[in-house]
């Protein structure tokens, strides 16, 4: 890998992210800045999902698919004008944490892209992660922590 990096200004990797940015408190997109993308890179997605919910719903819970990001561009925020998918919570754009027993550790996966993606506004995690099989130049993640 090289040096493709996904930092928040709000949380630190492996910290705890904001009260604010949880499913019931707001769901404030927290800030996150891009560096480093490769060269060639034509479009940046982003997947944020909870693997501890495995064991509370016996699944991943997906909080947040997007695609198509301006790869010039290095923030995401609350002020997104690029393709938002489906999460788990049948709603498009972001879910923020809302973890149903204990704390959990929520990943936001960054990819760059080789090419921008052609999918409908309705596509899920799986269809962003079909779409985007052999046109991943690089990719890095963020990990957060959330408790009830």
């Amino acid at each position: 890998m090289g040096d493709l990096q996904l930092t928040s200004s709000a949380f630190t990797d492996g910290g705890e992210i904001p009260r604010e940015c949880g499913y019931k408190n707001g769901n404030e997109v927290p800030p996150l800045t891009i560096s480093g993308k490769p060269e060639g890179t034509k479009s940046l997605a982003l997947i944020m999902d909870d693997p501890d919910a495995m064991g509370a719903v016996g699944k991943v819970w997906v909080h947040w698919v997007i695609w198509n990001i301006n790869p010039d561009t290095g923030q995401v925020d609350g002020y997104i004008d690029d393709p938002e998918g489906v999460t788990d919570f049948g709603e498009r754009g972001y879910g923020g944490p809302a973890p149903p027993d204990k704390r959990h550790t929520y990943v936001f996966k960054l990819y760059a892209l080789d090419t921008r993606l052609d999918l409908p506004d309705k596509s899920t995690k799986a269809d962003l992660e079909k779409a985007m099989e052999g046109h991943i130049l690089e990719q890095t993640q963020l990990t957060g922590t959330y408790a009830p």
